[in-house]
């Protein structure tokens, strides 16, 4: 498997004891509450959850779901880009989680069955997780949001983003990382992946977030370089979830556009049409998750870049 932007394969958690999570929302400005008892909560984010699988392997992705652990209950399993990103060249890095309650989200279980039940190829796993131990940390794709062609880590840096780790990540899998600063509510925005998204030929991007203005042009050009379009989105509209966007491909080639009804209904016309203009458009309805969780639709799916028995792997890293 050749390094690509996107990829057609994915992992998903079915939650188990989905929630309002305190300890998160302290870092986390899009969390906030919804009616109901916590049993009605998590039923309607099951619901929520099944439905955005059955649209995702109905345009042709493939999803591998796992069901979340009982004991303990992990009220963000529903996340689970935020602990692990695997790579085309069969790496899988492990991450360190800012939230105590988030580091048993880690399941090695999971990579068990990929190799065994799915036939997928993991030649070396990179492990951050002592980072959590000298209070260092980086949440997966949520802290990263990556150009896989030109081997660039864009990151927003806050209390779950740290320079000591991305460092780390640079030097492990031959990243360049290009940081900045963002904030929602005077507070550092908590992932990157809410106000910063890249596709094969675009990138949405919530500047409005961003106070520099050098660090803002900078990011600006860095994209521009790459060859994508830069398609501008509010603060309110980051808010949304708009930012929260992730590109898949369906299997033929095809780009599929994934991101949550709030956050596309957000949009005005115009813009709509910008993001079309790249590929098939998929919305999700997921207001539950999205307003207890703090979390969009790109933050539930975990791409699998990894090769399967049979698929090349790839060496553009320079590290096989």
């Amino acid at each position: 498997m050749r390094n690509s932007q996107t990829t057609m394969r994915v992992l998903m958690i079915r939650p188990s004891a989905f929630g309002p999570n305190p300890e998160t929302a302290e870092t986390n400005t899009f969390q906030g509450n919804a009616p109901g008892t916590a049993k009605q909560i998590q039923s309607r984010a099951l619901a929520e959850f099944d439905h955005v699988v059955d649209q995702l392997r109905e345009v042709g992705v493939e999803v591998y779901v796992f069901g979340d652990t009982q004991d303990p209950p992990t009220p963000d399993a529903i996340f689970p880009n935020n602990w692990f990103s695997s790579h085309s060249d069969g790496t899988v890095v492990l991450y360190p989680m800012h939230a105590e309650s988030r580091r048993m989200e880690r399941r090695p279980d999971l990579f068990d069955s990929l190799i065994e039940d799915h036939r997928f190829l993991i030649s070396r796993f990179i492990d951050f997780t002592d980072g959590e131990s000298s209070g260092n940390f980086l949440e997966g794709t949520g802290s990263l949001v990556l150009d896989h062609l030109d081997r660039i880590a864009f990151a927003a840096l806050s209390d779950r983003t740290n320079l000591p780790i991305l460092d780390r990540f640079s030097g492990a899998l031959d990243f360049e990382v290009h940081s900045f600063h963002a904030e929602d509510r005077g507070v550092p925005i908590y992932h990157t992946n809410v106000i910063l998204a890249l596709g094969r030929s675009f990138a949405i991007l919530a500047e409005e977030t961003i106070a520099s203005h050098e660090e803002r042009q900078q990011l600006r050009d860095r994209l521009r370089a790459g060859g994508r379009t830069i398609i501008s989105i509010s603060r309110e509209q980051c808010r949304k979830f708009a930012g929260n966007v992730l590109e898949l491909d369906n299997g033929r080639g095809e780009s599929v556009i994934v991101l949550s009804d709030t956050a596309w209904e957000s949009l005005d016309s115009s813009t709509q049409k910008a993001i079309s203009g790249h590929g098939q458009i998929l919305t999700a309805q997921i207001p539950t998750i999205e307003q207890v969780g703090g979390g969009g639709v790109r933050c539930m799916i975990a791409e699998l870049f990894l090769p399967r028995i049979g698929e090349e792997i790839s060496s553009a890293s320079g590290l096989l």
